[in-house]
């Protein structure tokens, strides 16, 4: 499949009275938008707000990030089986508003809800402090069940973003990017040299708001399987868990997967990057192992010489984690597994709730049990008596003063899983 990916790059975002893109603004009609939006019983009322990089603006609890896109060309469009029709994606042309980033917010649906600081020293752990943030709050009717208050809330994400990258249909982008993976064996003759290496993704999906889709598809329904990268640009996977904020996926992350960028880098340079192989992470044993046994299975079946092998959460899924990594490296392909830690804030913990020799290539994070100190902002964007119950925070968390003391934990991105944050480890 090959597909161009074209960037319209944002650098402000207003409400005006046309949607629009002029002159790297981005002009968004908020009547019109709210009405794309709206019609769902499950909520009485929608606003939205904006937050820009440098505002003294607190986000909380965040739902979802969604990026704004949308198919000029090729077969389907955004978020198949979602929004669109289940065509296969992941060919022709797709544009995307760089920069712009929608946010869900609200009353809070778990427990596991995050901060995005848009200035101070929170800001410097989400990526999402440095996006132009459309941010959409919606609150539910009273009584409404967690998972149908989940459900509209993802939805009312995606429909934002839906209506804003109309915007971006007609438009010359500023930059083209054209992502290829050819059928398998052609892939293979195109760099036979090269070393042969895949991805295998792991996905959050344990069910009680602990959810990602495929396709419209719950993700624990499935067996592992194999996507072109390609796929995964167009939405083919989005967001529906409510899991700790700092190693969440949000949806934008999934349309940004910087591992599948990076070995599109090296692709036909360094290796030969033949494709995706998406897996879930179960709760129950049984499950595990057979997940486990058909991602092996694939890695083998592909001919993979090494695969690159991220996690989606922490604690039950890290014997996921390990069980994928020991049977791969079993069938004779070298790993690296991308996760994080809990460490305790000491760092003085376990980091991983499993472990074994053959995982001897790791890449990390960062330790979410990180204690940080978020000073009081200006403005609060959906509801900061949550930070009291999320994970990362305790009962004191909310300061009289209006500043907060939580774990990185329960800022959003702070300890992303694909490397989509900015902690890194440096030798002195």
């Amino acid at each position: 499949m090959r597909l161009e990916l074209g960037k319209i790059f944002i650098k402000d975002v207003q409400f005006g009275e046309v949607t629009k893109v002029e002159s790297g603004v981005l002009y968004v009609n908020k009547e019109e938008l709210l009405e794309a939006v709206g019609g769902d019983e499950h909520i009485k009322s929608i606003d939205v707000d904006l937050a820009k990089p440098g505002d003294s603006i607190r986000i909380t609890p965040v739902k979802d990030v969604v990026e704004p896109r949308v198919k000029v060309e090729g077969p389907g469009g955004i978020f198949p089986g979602i929004l669109s029709k289940v065509d296969t994606v992941g060919e022709g042309r797709t544009h995307a508003l760089k920069g712009v980033a929608v946010v869900t917010t609200g009353k809070i649906v778990g427990f596991q809800e995050g901060i995005i600081d848009m200035q101070g020293p929170g800001a410097e752990y989400t990526p999402f402090s440095k996006t132009n943030n459309i941010v959409v709050v919606a609150e539910p009717i009273d009584g409404l069940k967690q998972h149908q208050h989940e459900k509209a809330v993802r939805m009312i994400g995606f429909k934002a973003a839906q209506y804003l990258a109309e915007a971006a249909r007609d438009l010359t982008p500023d930059e083209v990017e054209v992502f290829e993976t050819k059928p398998l064996l052609e892939q293979i003759a195109e760099y036979p040299d090269l070393p042969k290496v895949g991805y295998v993704y792991m996905l959050q999906t344990q069910g009680l708001l602990h959810d990602t889709y495929v396709y419209g598809v719950d993700a624990k329904q499935i067996v592992p399987t194999i996507l072109y990268p390609t796929e995964i640009m167009d939405g083919a996977i989005v967001s529906g868990n409510c899991v700790s904020a700092c190693d969440k996926n949000p949806s934008y992350v999934h349309l940004n997967n910087g591992v599948i960028e990076e070995l599109y880098k090296q692709h036909g340079k360094e290796i030969n990057f033949l494709g995706v192989i998406i897996t879930n992470e179960n709760v129950y044993l049984m499950d595990k192992e057979r997940s486990s046994n058909w991602t092996s299975k694939l890695c083998k079946y592909l001919g993979l010489d090494a695969v690159i092998v991220s996690q989606e959460g922490f604690g039950n899924p890290d014997t996921d984690l390990i069980m994928n990594c020991k049977k791969i490296e079993t069938q004779g392909v070298k790993t690296v597994i991308v996760t994080d830690e809990y460490a305790g804030r000491d760092g003085g913990s376990q980091s991983l709730a499993d472990a074994d020799a053959k995982a001897d290539a790791v890449v990390t994070g960062g330790n979410a049990n990180q204690v940080i100190v978020l000073p009081k902002l200006d403005k609060i964007i959906g509801h900061v008596e949550v930070v009291n119950v999320i994970a990362g925070g305790n009962e004191n968390s909310l300061r009289e003063d209006g500043s907060i003391e939580v774990e990185i934990q329960a800022i959003t991105g702070a300890t992303n899983e694909t490397g989509f944050g900015y902690l890194s480890a440096k030798t002195y």
